[in-house]
């Protein structure tokens, strides 16, 4: 009897030894090395795939005219417009964030009479997903529930019912014979997504993949998942808040960095259209309140608008505090030092903390303004000008730098009522189509300091 192999592959880079190692030679990661038992033989190709003859590119069928819209608007633009046939999404997240929720949703929404719907569960029994579906109100007459985790058979059952749409819920519960290892293992889970990315290909069926994630946040397996599929998006939400934040990290067919928020109700995912007012509300910059500031931000195609609140209180620590939420940390570092250089503000024995209000994560540099004025607006407690918008990028020397898209980012803002404008001088010189608001152009970070924060409060 001939002895079976084993080999081990890094969890990180995917780097391969014919022995365990505790530190990877390619990517330097420890422990990251797990078996994989080398089996000979592989799922069948004859009886699932049928061989394709290669096609001219002009006469492949383009992919936007075949799009199917699921009437959820968010959802649909973060996709770039609907779902592909033929693609791969994939949806990480939290334990009960909302994935499983949103998907039976969506299932629901698709299914139709040329569009059956195949929802296959790992976690749940057919009863347990009957019961989450009767709460969202769905009972379509084309959504055909499985309890399964076995990929042979899930294939079965595809072949069977030749539906338009699948989805799998969970790729950690899924397993295929032809692996010694467990459900769930790295060799598992990228053996499995490959064999389903080859499945949507070849029928033409858009296939969603639930993924858990790690303590980190990242999805559970090898990092090789995401780059298979065409879609990934991850689902973030704050601790007890039922507003959730569905982000693009990557689509093959669309725009990545979109977001879609949502709200977790009693019957389910409602979508929040609005979002200016959302991330605003309850805003305290009507309230005279100092270490405030608002800002039109981007993210993909969308444009809203964001509450940026500071806190600077005197500190007696030997090294203060700085502390950042929704922002990266070495950005405030940065612009602390910019304020304490170019505009002679003193910050070494304060603390400061910064926060984007509504649980937001914004990356851009066109916030660098409204950063800087909110925790100056803190340290001098004195409030920004009433409706007023700040708009650009602080470079190091203390200048204020264009951005990209400014009328979008204006024409938002003034949707909800903002009428000042600060904004780099240039951009302000070029704007002439909006009479009815007052632009305030400002070259330098002093500049900005003179006319965006209140020496009178009556202003």
């Amino acid at each position: 009897m001939e002895k079976e192999k084993s080999r081990f592959i890094c969890q990180n880079c995917q780097y391969i030894s014919f022995k365990w190692l505790g530190r990877c030679p390619e990517c330097g990661e420890w422990d990251s090395f797990y078996e994989e038992k080398i089996r000979k033989g592989g799922l069948s190709r004859n009886s699932t795939f049928s061989y394709h003859k290669p096609k001219l590119l002009k006469e492949v069928k383009g992919y936007d005219q075949n799009r199917h819209a699921t009437g959820m608007k968010e959802f649909d633009r973060i996709l770039g417009g609907g779902v592909v046939p033929g693609s791969v999404v994939l949806i990480g997240g939290e334990p009960g964030i909302g994935k499983s929720t949103l998907l039976l949703e969506i299932g629901n929404r698709l299914s139709g009479s040329e569009s059956s719907v195949l929802y296959v569960s790992g976690e749940e029994s057919a009863a347990q997903s009957k019961l989450r579906a009767s709460r969202l109100a769905i009972d379509s007459d084309y959504l055909y529930i499985s309890s399964q985790t076995n990929l042979e058979e899930i294939t079965h059952q595809i072949s069977e019912l030749n539906p338009k749409i699948v989805i799998i819920d969970s790729i950690q519960t899924v397993y295929s014979e032809n692996y010694n290892s467990l459900a769930g293992s790295p060799s598992q889970i990228r053996e499995s997504t490959a064999y389903l990315m080859r499945l949507a290909k070849q029928k033409e069926i858009t296939i969603f993949i639930i993924g858990h994630v790690t303590k980190e946040g990242a999805i559970a397996g090898p990092k090789i998942l995401e780059h298979i599929v065409d879609t990934v998006l991850y689902f973030e939400s704050e601790r007890d808040s039922h507003y959730r934040i569905l982000r693009t990290v990557k689509n093959r067919f669309g725009s990545t960095s979109e977001i879609g928020i949502f709200s977790m109700e009693k019957d389910g995912l409602k979508e929040v259209t609005d979002s200016s007012k959302f991330f605003l509300r309850n805003s305290s910059t009507n309230e005279n309140a100092s270490g405030t500031a608002i800002v039109p931000t981007i993210e993909g195609t969308r444009s809203f608008l964001v509450e940026i609140q500071a806190l600077v209180s005197a500190s007696n620590l030997a090294i203060p505090r700085r502390i950042a939420q929704g922002i990266d940390y070495n950005r405030l570092c940065l612009l602390l030092a910019v304020l304490e250089k170019r505009g002679r503000l003193r910050f070494f024995n304060q603390d400061v903390y910064l926060n984007i209000a509504g649980g937001v994560k914004i990356s851009e540099p066109a916030c660098d303004l409204a950063i800087t004025l909110a925790v100056a607006s803190s340290l001098k407690n004195k409030p920004l000008l009433k409706q007023a918008v700040a708009i650009g990028e602080v470079g190091l020397t203390g200048e204020i730098r264009p951005v990209s898209f400014i009328e979008k980012r204006i024409k938002e803002a003034v949707k909800l009522g903002f009428r000042r404008y600060l904004l780099p001088y240039s951009e302000a010189r070029g704007i002439k189509n909006l009479p009815e608001v007052e632009l305030i152009g400002v070259k330098r970070i002093e500049d900005a300091l003179e006319k965006g924060i209140k020496e009178n409060m009556n202003a």
